[in-house]
């Protein structure tokens, strides 16, 4: 691509003074680096990731509120995380971590692996426990 095809699409980012560093030749056929503010299909894909977090942080929401899983499955979710990068983050396998997804053993752990959970999501033991979905 050359220098002055680089797409300069505004986008999501460039209102945070956030540009990208792109390769393109210049003039005479060397590689440079240029600046870009964004480019539409990028753009795109961007606000769909975000709308398909945000459905699944609502989603999660709805199921503690309704008692189908934890609180930790909504936090999981609201910091863009999923089982593998959660069971590093708490230092237990993924299948414990799975199993505290379910209310009635949720309701049976104790402070010390609560704590886990609650430094891993920013928030309290007790914001923790008590989060009902709403």
């Amino acid at each position: 691509m050359k220098q002055e095809e680089v797409p300069q699409d505004k986008s999501n980012l460039s209102s945070k003074n956030v540009r990208e560093l792109c390769y393109a030749t210049d003039k005479d056929g060397n590689y440079t680096t240029v600046l870009s503010e964004g480019w539409e299909p990028k753009t795109i894909a961007l606000n769909n990731s975000i709308q398909d977090i945000e459905e699944r942080i609502e989603l999660a929401k709805a199921d503690v509120k309704a008692g189908k899983t934890s609180p930790i499955v909504y936090f999981m979710e609201l910091h863009k995380m999923d089982l593998i990068v959660l069971s590093d983050y708490v230092g237990m396998w993924k299948w414990r971590v799975k199993r505290h997804f379910k209310p009635s053993v949720f309701a049976k752990l104790n402070d010390k692996i609560l704590n886990k959970y609650a430094e891993a999501f920013e928030v309290t033991v007790a914001q923790l426990k008590n989060y009902k979905g709403e």
